[in-house]
């Protein structure tokens, strides 16, 4: 007998959404640091590793708190224009809070935030879309590093290669990937078995407030000045 559309379970009780509490926990979260930190900063990265990112928070987790998210929520707590910032100058946080960026309330002084945040650099294997950084490639012959179980591998991956008395061989030089050129599937793969950490994780700091103090910082090859203001 076919089943009653009308047959149908109803749930009684109501929730709310998780998301929107879970982005009014996080606004609250902003509110009380900044009432617990000296002072705070906006930064933004380079191909961003969570665990690696998670090793240089531990770090300084002592004196210092890091948000990373919705940069729409982070903005609404800190407070988007003069009228609704929790502390005065704020907005100016908020107004610089876009794209890859986060923000780092610290108790730190001032020169070892700089010295931190300009000294950390990790190195890891490019993942797929990233630009090239340098041109990789083979030249033809015999590739030793590779086992001959990873022969039909390597072909898969559009490599020219054979097996000559069990050695993995390539039969004509092979580009691997191209300077300023996005890496496909198939280029990250072989570069990540060539062993080649091409991508470099980094961290920019954008500005710094702290009360009655704001400064941006200016961008650029070996500038580390900033604008007061």
């Amino acid at each position: 007998m076919p089943k009653s559309k009308r047959d149908r379970p109803v749930t009684l009780s109501k929730t709310k959404r998780k998301g929107r509490e879970h982005k009014e926990a996080v606004v609250n979260t902003i509110k009380q640091a900044a009432e617990d930190y000296n002072s705070v900063y906006v930064f933004s990265f380079e191909n961003m590793r969570n665990l690696k990112f998670k090793e240089f928070r531990d770090q300084l987790k002592s004196t210092s708190r890091f948000f990373l998210g919705s940069n729409k929520v982070m903005q609404i707590a800190l407070g988007r224009s003069e009228s609704d910032e929790i502390k005065n100058g704020l907005h100016k946080v908020s107004e610089v809070l876009h794209g890859n960026a986060g923000l780092c309330f610290t108790n730190l002084p001032k020169e070892e935030v700089e010295r931190l945040f300009n000294e950390y650099e990790e190195y890891d294997f490019a993942r797929t879309g990233s630009i090239a950084t340098e041109k990789v490639e083979l030249q033809e012959g015999p590739l030793e590093q590779f086992s001959h179980e990873m022969e039909p591998f390597l072909r898969k991956q559009g490599m020219p290669v054979r097996l000559n008395k069990g050695v993995v061989e390539l039969v004509a030089d092979y580009v691997v990937c191209e300077e300023g050129k996005p890496l496909s599937p198939e280029s990250a793969r072989i570069l990540r078995l060539l062993g080649s950490k091409t991508a470099t994780f980094r961290l920019h700091l954008i500005c710094r407030w702290s009360p009655g103090e704001f400064e941006l910082y200016v961008p650029g090859p070996g500038d580390s000045g900033v604008e007061s203001s």
